[in-house]
């Protein structure tokens, strides 16, 4: 059974709202975004590399694959023997209610009911299905506990306004750390597993 999972980009409160440049995404009037540029360092790039290395397949949200669409098929598998070469090579699954057409090679839109096209697609044998930002497929997964593991990029700043990745209505949910680290620049980088419901106490 393949893994879903999530890697995404974070501010200190939260929000993961264009974090890679200031024309990224404006919706909502959001005017702070390239936020995550002046930290970018090795760390961050080597995570990530190590990261797209395991992916079987890739689930993205209209935006983030409409970004994707616009840059990664102009980079060659020489260029970036990693990343270009799974983008550009490996399954993309997207998930749109606007879109009917998908170009990039590869690119399946999913129809219907999302949750239910992701809990088959999670019964596959394989690695992992990987989601990359896409905030709005990302939070309506967590609503049906499709999220095996997040991968959480925090960046030392505070926006006080922008998308986040935990909506206020969230669904309860309790997450078991596997791994730390912190890069050069700063950014703590966090992995989490899935694990059921919160308990509470008293202290």
């Amino acid at each position: 059974m393949a893994k879903i999972t999530l890697t995404t980009f974070l501010t200190l409160d939260g929000v993961m709202q264009g974090p890679g440049s200031p024309d990224e995404d404006t919706s909502g009037g959001f005017d702070l975004g390239g936020w995550l540029v002046p930290y970018a360092d090795e760390g961050m790039a080597r995570h990530i590399a190590g990261w797209f290395d395991r992916a079987d397949a890739f689930l993205l949200g209209r935006h983030t694959y409409e970004i994707f669409a616009a840059y990664w098929p102009h980079v060659s598998d020489a260029e970036d023997p990693v990343i270009a070469k799974r983008l550009n090579g490996l399954p993309k699954y997207v998930a749109s209610t606007t879109l009917d057409r998908l170009s990039w090679n590869n690119s399946t839109l999913l129809s219907g009911d999302v949750a239910d096209a992701v809990r088959k697609l999670r019964e596959q044998p394989g690695r992992e299905i990987q989601i990359h930002g896409s905030g709005a497929l990302a939070r309506s997964l967590m609503a049906h506990d499709l999220i095996d593991e997040f991968r959480l990029l925090t960046y030392p700043v505070v926006l006080g306004k922008g998308r986040r990745l935990f909506a206020p209505d969230a669904v309860p949910t309790a997450l078991r750390l596997t791994s730390s680290s912190t890069t050069e620049s700063g950014i703590a980088i966090h992995t989490y597993e899935q694990a059921g419901r919160p308990t509470f106490g008293t202290m």
